[in-house]
């Protein structure tokens, strides 16, 4: 169910990022002066990968339609758009290296953030030492948003906002479900949503019966989840990334355990997923920041959500989540905050994007005073027939909750 089918993706991964790693993506050559130039620090090889890969894929949509559409305007001129890529191989401090390369020797105009709570932040320090905008397409920890920074912007609502409807849905939908079992990665973003779902638990009278992190790069959950069968809770919550998750479901399969509740978060957003879980993904339930099933009519280059849907399985055969969307959206604020400015300055358009409020295909748009979107309600959703089926908010909803995960 898991083995041949893991290991293929994992290869062609593998093949596709040794070229996509120092590539730069235009769509035709342009004199330096007719070019903006963003750097996309990502972990293209190593465990996040598959989710550095999503994020390329976004961003690439994003570049190829605004230089479709003549470019960026700026001063009555068009200047093309230009994304470099570099590889920091899911390793922290080697992605705040790799932004600070991109500033002082790529000359980049404006940066995308690291991939994760963890390493956007620790990179978010180069960014605002330089004073360049930066727009995170994976940051939610409200963590990262509590240094001060001005340059800083991030399109993911804080964690909680995931976790209290979810939280909200099962005891309205499942009343016998008492006991929850929490098993964290111990990262930023992971360990971050695992203590807000920790928080939403006992806020609705749940009781947390178990609660642990496990190590980065770890290869085996076999113990701990022993742990949470000998304890029997009616709702067990893991969280991580595609290839944590991944093994933990298969172990779980592996010792028959059991609940009428079982949630991941990140991993049954994505579709490789969905397919490589099989049918041990059926009724898993999760949370996300974007759907597309969502329906927004946007002033971005996009234009709408079905129409951002619509270009992306044109280009890569299969439907975009979150991780993709997320990514475009960055590149489609970086435009309008650009285009508002009608400047390169750097001062000026970062005061553009922190005055943002636009609808957009991803959703309204509108920063915090720390840089956060505070605009959005995320939807909740479950895996059913082996797709998601969103069941929050109210105006996308899909279906009902579940129960019962073999």
């Amino acid at each position: 169910m898991f083995g041949s089918k893991w290991v293929r993706c994992s290869v062609l991964l593998g093949t596709a990022v040794l070229a996509a790693a120092s590539w730069s993506a235009t769509a035709s050559p342009a004199r330096a002066e007719d070019v903006i130039r963003f750097g996309a620090p990502l972990p293209l090889t190593g465990p996040l990968a598959p989710e550095g890969i999503k994020q390329k894929e976004g961003y690439d949509l994003w570049a190829e339609q605004a230089n479709k559409a003549g470019g960026i305007s700026v001063g009555g001129k068009k200047y093309k758009v230009e994304i470099v890529y570099s590889d920091y191989q899911s390793n922290t401090p080697r992605a705040v290296q790799t932004t600070e390369q991109m500033i002082t020797q790529d000359n980049v105009n404006f940066l995308f953030g690291a991939f994760g709570s963890g390493a956007a932040k620790a990179a978010s320090t180069v960014s605002e030492k330089y004073k360049v905008p930066t727009i995170a397409a994976a940051a939610s920890s409200v963590q990262v948003y509590d240094q001060g920074y001005k340059y800083f912007f991030g399109t993911f609502t804080p964690n909680d906002t995931l976790t209290t409807p979810l939280t909200q849905i099962v005891k309205a939908k499942a009343p016998d479900v008492k006991k929850v079992a929490i098993l964290a990665r111990n990262d930023l973003f992971p360990l971050a949503i695992a203590q807000e779902m920790e928080k939403s638990a006992k806020a609705n009278g749940l009781e947390v019966v178990y609660f642990e992190k496990y190590a980065i790069g770890t290869l085996d959950h076999s113990a701990a989840l022993s742990q949470i069968k000998s304890l029997s809770p009616q709702w067990i919550f893991i969280t991580g990334y595609v290839n944590d998750l991944l093994l933990a479901r298969k172990q779980m399969v592996d010792q028959e355990i059991k609940a009428p509740v079982v949630t991941m978060i990140a991993g049954p957003a994505y579709r490789d997923f969905i397919d490589s879980a099989g049918k041990s993904a059926e009724n898993l339930t999760s949370a996300s920041w974007w759907h597309p099933a969502e329906e927004y009519q946007g002033k971005d280059v996009f234009g709408s959500t079905s129409n951002f849907v619509k270009l992306f399985h044109a280009k890569y055969n299969y439907d975009p989540d979150y991780g993709q969307a997320s990514a475009a959206v960055c590149g489609a604020l970086f435009q309008l905050a650009i285009e508002k400015a009608d400047s390169l300055d750097r001062d000026k358009v970062r005061d553009a994007l922190a005055s943002l409020d636009v609808v957009t295909f991803w959703g309204p748009v509108k920063f915090g005073a720390n840089g956060q979107i505070n605009s959005l309600e995320p939807p909740v959703f479950q895996i059913q027939n082996a797709k998601p089926v969103v069941l929050f908010p109210e105006a996308i909803k899909q279906g009902d909750l579940q129960l019962g995960v073999n």
